[in-house]
């Protein structure tokens, strides 16, 4: 039996973006998505609880799933039971084995909230299965296939930024096939919730027919690329401040291409009235969080009366990527 965990993620600059071969800056936070595998002859049995669901249990052969009966959207569903799946085959293929396994997963990360679940999950999930059948492989190839997992679910719309996070830790620069990490300062991120989540294909799927039609959405979504250049400036030179106005500026693009709400839009000025340096958006949106930066708890007590507002947690960068223990 092992057990493998890798950290969410919050969009410092960048989302949807970066589907289009902009660059975009991820940041590991410290919630974590923890996955223990034991193998056995065939099928799969999967028992997950996170602090958005109650726990449930799924044991299924593969072919047939049944839909556990919680009390989220089956979008959600579907696409959480996808990622396990494909992340067993990206297993079992790795290691060249045909087997099943009982797979429990604990998340401190909310689901389809824009914090990286689906791919925290898909990391640890590929890291755990492949060490239980004997095969240890480089965080660059586990970046990939747990990239291949999201492809494959997100119709092809997924991009790098957040399985490379997941799996590497600390502040990374995705674009286009081009991953590395980069330098970061201590970064005092606040997080609110809405207890929502958006639906990521459907928002994807939105601003691609938006920057289709209008050339006028295609230059915001170039204008956030070169707002992402600009904030690695910002990084390097571990300026907070500018990174915070970057993080206003980015919010507002999003909105503009019409994936922001009513929930998320409160929360960020909320977080701005509270004299946070920068509040945005994280996430393909629709619902879920807002990410922002304050030294102080005037941002936290802000979003704590804020209405919409479900929960809001402090989550320092994590600069610890995917990580395993064996039993």
């Amino acid at each position: 039996m092992v057990t493998a965990s890798a950290p969410g993620k919050v969009y410092l600059f960048g989302e949807h973006a970066v589907v289009y071969g902009e660059p975009a800056v991820p940041c590991a936070v410290e919630l974590r998505a923890s996955v223990t595998v034991r193998r056995r002859e065939s099928g799969l049995r999967v028992q997950a609880g996170d602090l958005t669901l109650e726990e449930f249990t799924v044991e299924y052969d593969g072919e047939e799933s049944g839909r556990p009966d919680v009390d989220v959207p089956d979008t959600l569903v579907e696409a959480g039971m996808g990622y396990i799946n494909e992340a067993v085959t990206q297993a079992k293929d790795a290691a060249g084995v045909d087997c099943g396994f009982d797979i429990e997963i604990e998340s401190e990360i909310p689901l389809g909230a824009g914090l990286g679940s689906s791919a925290a999950v898909a990391v640890a999930t590929i890291d755990a299965a492949t060490r239980e059948l004997g095969v240890e492989l480089s965080r660059e190839e586990l970046a990939e296939r747990a990239y291949q997992v999201e492809y494959e679910v997100q119709n092809g719309e997924a991009s790098r930024a957040d399985t490379y996070c997941c799996t590497m830790g600390g502040a990374v620069r995705v674009e286009g096939d081009d991953c590395q990490p980069i330098e970061a300062p201590d970064l005092p991120f606040v997080i609110g919730y809405d207890g929502g989540a958006g639906d990521t294909g459907a928002l994807v799927s939105g601003v691609r027919e938006l920057r289709s039609e209008y050339d006028f959405a295609a230059d915001t979504i170039s204008a956030i690329g070169d707002l992402v250049r600009r904030g690695e400036q910002a990084l390097a030179a571990g300026d907070i401040d500018e990174i915070g106005k970057l993080m206003d500026f980015n919010h507002g693009l999003l909105s503009a291409l019409g994936v922001s709400s009513r929930s998320l839009d409160a929360m960020v000025w909320a977080a701005r009235d509270a004299n946070a340096l920068g509040a945005k958006l994280t996430g393909a949106g629709g619902g879920g969080c807002i990410v922002a930066l304050d030294q102080t708890r005037e941002t936290e007590t802000a979003l704590q009366f804020t209405p919409g507002c479900e929960e809001t947690f402090r989550a320092g960068l994590s600069t610890t990527g995917v990580t395993h223990e064996a039993e």
